[in-house]
């Protein structure tokens, strides 16, 4: 017997833990701006209870929702598929439903290359990422399908680098080398994007990162992902070369769109997404 979808719909956050995560503030004041009768819910979901709470969606008929950690990896064989960036990563991070099919998505990196080009066409573009970790994978999926130049992945492990630049320079055909980040990076001079994709210490955002920025100009863009807390140094040194940023809250609001546009089918309002996690998290 098919599951009806809820006669009010309704999406939920999965993750643990939940406390500071901004997603049902900003997604419920999405719904009030559009006048939408959605509802979305932030339960506490331990690893172990991951199956009955996806069972649960599907019981429930809800239309999806977003998979935080520790869960975006162990909930794939739980879902009916993926799409083609949470595929190559092996990372979800929302979940919509499609009549009776629970599909995982991956939209952290589509957020963030929209984003970029606003500024810059990725295509083409030699592009450094710091960082071999899930936001990195699907930056890097996302910028070599966006048909990005050569991309150098500077990582402090190398197991975790190389098997990035796999990833990027098999199945995808890009132009992907490896750089093992141990002191301080040099920056080269013909990067046009550098992005920050490691999350910023909780106890010191704000600490400097073992880089050399001199080669830094106009024609780069940096961003930094980090958002709650922000890192702020990397892109204020950039600033005072002389190069475009974005920050990583621009980068959420985005993907968070993204989702939302998956989910209803509406092009939300982002100003309203952004003071609402902004006032969230009192930034």
């Amino acid at each position: 017997m098919c599951t009806p979808p809820s006669v009010q719909p309704i999406l939920v956050l999965l993750g643990q833990p939940i406390a500071g995560n901004p997603t049902q503030f900003m997604m419920e004041r999405a719904f009030a701006r559009h006048e939408m009768d959605w509802r979305y819910l932030s339960p506490e979901v331990a690893p172990e209870n991951l199956a009955d709470a996806v069972r649960g969606i599907r019981a429930m008929g809800f239309r999806g929702g977003t998979c935080a950690d520790p869960h975006k990896q162990a909930i794939l064989p739980l879902l009916d598929r993926c799409g083609e960036v949470a595929q190559r990563t092996g990372v979800v991070n929302c979940i919509v439903r499609e009549q009776q099919a629970l599909v995982g998505e991956n939209t952290e990196g589509r957020g963030l290359v929209e984003v970029l080009r606003r500024r810059i066409d990725p295509a083409g573009k030699p592009v450094v990422i710091l960082g071999a970790g899930r936001m990195a994978r699907a930056v890097g999926v996302e910028l070599a399908l966006a048909k990005a130049g050569e991309i150098v992945v500077v990582n402090r492990t190398e197991e975790r680098g190389r098997e990035l630049v796999e990833l990027l320079s098999g199945p995808l055909g890009a132009a992907a080398s490896f750089v093992l980040w141990d002191g301080e990076f040099p920056v080269p001079p013909d990067t046009q994007v550098l992005v920050c994709a490691i999350p910023a210490v909780p106890e010191d955002p704000d600490a400097p990162l073992p880089l050399n920025l001199d080669h830094l100009t106009s024609q780069t863009t940096v961003v930094d992902v980090a958002y709650s807390p922000p890192r702020r140094w990397l892109l204020h040194e950039a600033a005072q070369r002389g190069a475009a940023t974005i920050e990583g809250l621009d980068v959420f609001i985005e993907h968070s769109a993204v989702n939302f546009r998956l989910w209803t089918g509406v092009d939300p309002d982002p100003t309203v997404m952004r003071e609402a996690v902004e006032e969230f998290l009192e930034l």
